[in-house]
């Protein structure tokens, strides 16, 4: 039975208050005591998108850990009172997790991203993490009639890590639908990870991620994005709002 998280609740999402290291043993713990988790890194996009489209606000919620992704939802938290030990970034948890693997003979399954991003993701993270047993991948462009395929071989694999990047109406509410025949321990939606890791892009650097200007290099590299970053002020006129009403987002 997975243990109690401390969390804070923002506009209904309980995010996690846990730290990097403690949401990495809390995930092993669980994954070495057979449990299920659908871990969802969670980001202002992502709780604009639910509040104003309600069906993917109820798939994101039957997620089990929402870590706190996104610099815009530390900032809610610790506007609300109730801040969290850091930002839990899931590119970062991505990697801590595959050191575990690396560690403990864990088996790995990589879906989402263009063939051949998943296939050079695979490869990079085999590299790095040698201990850890890549024992499967494929790319994200499938349609619901090949989800029975998919999640087949998914389940026949039984990963103890499930890294899921496709888009964010495609990944965490398709976890969410059919996490009980995944067979899978640690299932997680990770975005654009598979194309950072690949190469395809590159990650902000360090002072960027620490002005948590991330989401403007990110939309620098893609342009295309711009649509949903308007999201990000959106946000946080609601939780100034929220605020000022003395009330929890």
């Amino acid at each position: 039975m997975l243990k109690h998280v401390d969390t804070v609740s923002v506009f209904g999402f309980p995010v996690s208050r846990m730290g990097m290291e403690e949401t990495i043993g809390y995930l092993v713990e669980a994954a070495e005591a057979g449990e299920t988790v659908q871990v969802v890194t969670i980001n202002p996009v992502m709780i604009m998108e639910a509040l104003e489209h309600p069906a993917y606000g109820e798939a994101l919620k039957a997620g089990d850990l929402f870590v706190p992704d996104g610099a815009g939802v530390v900032w809610a938290a610790a506007k609300l009172d109730k801040p969290v030990t850091e930002r839990v970034t899931g590119f970062d948890l991505l990697h801590g997790l595959m050191a575990e693997a690396d560690q403990r003979g864990w088996r790995v399954y990589l879906l989402g991203a263009e063939p051949e991003v998943v296939a050079a993701a695979a490869a990079r993270l085999g590299e790095r993490y040698a201990g850890a047993r890549i024992a499967g991948y494929r790319d994200g462009y499938f349609d619901d009639s090949e989800d029975e395929a998919v999640i087949r071989e998914i389940a026949r694999i039984r990963p103890h890590l499930l890294f899921v990047a496709r888009s964010a109406a495609r990944q965490d509410p398709w976890i969410a639908r059919y996490r009980n025949q995944l067979n899978a321990s640690i299932m997680m939606g990770v975005g654009g990870s598979f194309d950072v890791i690949a190469g395809k892009l590159r990650r902000a650097p360090v002072i960027w991620q620490r002005l948590r200007l991330e989401w403007l290099y990110r939309l620098i590299q893609e342009p295309w994005r711009y649509k949903r970053m308007l999201a990000l002020p959106r946000f946080a006129l609601r939780v100034m709002r929220m605020r000022k009403r003395g009330g929890n987002a």
